[in-house]
């Protein structure tokens, strides 16, 4: 499956491969069969790039899935972001160009405002990208009433952050609702009482790698454990 991001670029290649392979026969111009090889191989990496991997999600409440495909580049603690409300923790995505692009939603909920900043564009895996790159963030409020945020970051090489999410849209566990170009970062700020189940280093998976809980979720799991271990 590709994504629908990729249907221009793609069709864009395939029409110069073609044209360039025509002109070099007509021409019988070994250069021009150099240019459409190049051609050739630049449409096969764009389609693998857009490419868009059905994924199994799991869907509980207050499971919380990665957003994206990448390396894990840090776990921490910030000290307070507005929308959250108060100190929260952040966890920082790398997608490098081998990575599958397409964003999904952590978690069951509403979206309450997406908003789009426009910045600087620094290599992605470097901290001051998550402040001073472009970005669009949005804020999700789970069904029980807890607060979230995703941020979608553009790199050095990324220079265009596709986001199809409006405030009050209802958005469900593992959906795609955008992506960003060639390279870049995704993070999701969670309360600071979230339980993170990921490390520095990890690759994760969107829609399908479990990020962690949120704290009502965590607790009603570890209750249900109890209560099969009684019964055992």
């Amino acid at each position: 499956m590709i994504a629908r991001e990729g249907f221009g670029p793609i069709l864009t290649g395939l029409a110069v491969t073609i044209v360039l392979m025509l002109l070099s026969a007509w021409l019988e111009n070994g250069v021009l069969s150099v240019f459409a090889f190049v051609a050739a191989l630049l449409t096969l990496f764009i389609v693998f790039f857009f490419r868009d991997p059905e994924r199994r999600c799991n869907r509980q409440p207050g499971l919380l899935v990665s957003p994206a495909d990448g390396r894990i580049l840090d776990v921490e603690r910030i000290p307070h972001h507005d929308f959250i409300g108060g100190e929260a923790s952040k966890v920082s995505i790398f997608l490098s160009i081998f990575d599958v692009h397409v964003n999904r939603i952590p978690v069951d909920g509403s979206v309450e405002y997406v908003k789009y900043r426009p910045g600087k564009f620094f290599r992605a895996f470097l901290d001051k990208a998550s402040e001073e790159n472009e970005q669009t963030e949005i804020g999700i409020i789970t069904d029980s009433g807890q607060r979230l945020v995703v941020k979608q970051i553009a790199g050095l090489i990324a220079r265009r952050i596709v986001c199809r999410l409006s405030e009050g849209d209802r958005v469900d566990t593992g959906a795609r609702f955008g992506m960003i170009r060639f390279g870049s970062r995704t993070e999701l700020l969670l309360p600071a009482d979230a339980e993170v189940s990921v490390k520095k280093g990890e690759h994760v998976k969107g829609g399908e790698t479990v990020i962690g809980y949120l704290t009502t979720a965590a607790a009603e799991l570890e209750d249900s454990s109890q209560a099969e271990n009684v019964e055992l």
